[in-house]
Parts: C-alpha cells; structure tokens; sequence
C-alpha cells in the first residue's frame, strides 16, 4: 500500500504581518496534495500573502501554538521548495520581459548563460503541452497578454511541479483569453496536477475546483465544499456588497 503523500500546506494559527498590520491572522488552513481548491476574497483581504508564505517570501510570526509545514516540512531551502511548485502570478510577468526561464527559480536567460540541452527539450515540450511551440523565439514583451499567460503556465510546468498556483490568473486577459485560460487550467487539474487558485473572480473557479476558502480581512470565513459555500449570502458579505449568483454550465457568475 502506497503512503499518503504529505499535504501541500498545513497552517495552525498562523499569523503574518505585513508592514504594521496582519496580512493574515491566525489562519488555520490544510490543503492536501493534488487537491483542487481555490482560496477567493476581495483585494486586500489576504490572498497575496497567503501564496507569499508559501512560497517563503513571507514568513510568520511565532507564538506559542502556532505552526506551519509545506509539503510535511517546516525548513525548506527556498529553491528546493520551488523546484516542487509551479506559481502563475502577475509578478512574474511583470519580471519577465525578454527570455522566459522556468528552472532555479529565474526569469531570464543572460547573455553568458548556456541551458542544457535537457532543459531546452524540457521546455519545447512544456510550450508544446501548452500549444504555444510557436512562441519559442518570441520575447515576452512582444506577445499578447493572452500568449505572455500561457508561457507563464508553461514556465511552471517546465520541471514537472507538484501543484500550480495560480495568482489572479484572470488579469488583463480580454474574454476570448479568459476562456482559453480556464481550458487550460480544466486541462492541467484533469491530467493530475494539484491546482491552488487564488482570486476574486467567482468565475474563474473551473468546475473541477470542488473546495472553496473565503478569506476576508485576512481571516477565514468559511471553508467547504463548493456548493455550500458559494451562496449569495455568504459573497454578499465577503465582498461587502449585494450581489446575485448564476451557475451555468458548472461555473458560476455575480452580478
């Protein structure tokens, strides 16, 4: 019998500061491996740093009771740990602006780098998984916000992650990219892959996705299984206004 794989987060109680006030406090989160979960909240309520504690760009405090462990571990060599995650995130795009690179952690290739010829093949078959072989030779400024997207995805598929973690993956993507966008995400949590999505786009939850945490003020409202949580009510008072909520075709819409 295999043994269960240790569980990608496990946060007890665990509270981050960022600058004079709590990005989160006192959050209690477990997210299995290969779990398919989004964590949605308004701007501001915490989301960006919950991906940025589990990256290790943000770190808890300590107290007493308090504890955190990313895949079964508490210390990690930060590169280590990345080597294992794939992250999708608007800072990342923002870094990336000529050559895209997905291993150690970079986001560039310099002019007296040499990739091995096993990465470069790696890559080809991250652009090609991704239908975006073409792109190979394009720099990343010179591509649609569409295109830029999903060499991004491919950059973190590039040394076979564990899990994706996807950061407002939605933005400045016009509508016909915003539904290749889901279809990719459909098509990466059906072969497998765990999928943490992080926004505040109700609609951008793919029908795979069956947890929701919604965070507010960096504190959690509620944790379950999708078709308990996202209810009128509850997003009316997550982000603080009225909405009304329609599901079509196993996605759901506010308005």
């Amino acid at each position: 019998m295999s043994a269960t794989p240790p569980s990608l987060l496990s946060f007890k109680r665990v509270t981050v500061m960022r600058g004079e006030r709590a990005g989160l406090e006192g959050v209690t989160l477990e997210i299995a491996s290969g779990e398919h979960i989004c964590i949605l909240g308004p701007n501001g309520c915490g989301k960006s740093t919950l991906i940025k504690t589990i990256t290790r760009e943000c770190y808890p405090l300590v107290r007493e009771g308090s504890s955190i462990s990313i895949l079964g571990r508490e210390n990690w060599n930060v590169f280590e740990l990345r080597s294992l995650l794939g992250i999708v995130s608007p800072d990342l795009l923002a870094s990336c602006t000529t050559d895209v690179s997905g291993f150690f952690s970079s986001t560039r290739i310099f002019p007296h780098h040499h990739p091995d010829p096993e990465h470069l093949a790696r890559a080809e078959a991250a652009l090609e998984r991704l239908g975006i072989a073409h792109l190979a030779g394009r720099p990343v400024a010179h591509m649609s916000s569409g295109e830029a997207k999903r060499t991004l995805i491919a950059r973190a598929l590039v040394h076979d992650p564990r899990t994706l973690l996807f950061d407002e993956p939605g933005n400045a993507l016009d509508i016909a990219a915003q539904l290749q966008l889901r279809d990719t995400m459909r098509a990466l949590a059906q072969s497998g892959l765990g999928i943490l999505l992080v926004t505040h786009h109700v609609s951008e939850i793919i029908p795979e996705i069956e947890r929701i945490v919604l965070l507010r003020g960096g504190r959690i409202l509620a944790d379950g299984p999708k078709h308990a949580v996202l209810n009128e009510e509850r997003l009316s008072r997550l982000f603080g206004a009225a909405v009304r909520l329609h599901r079509l075709d196993g996605y759901f819409h506010l308005y």
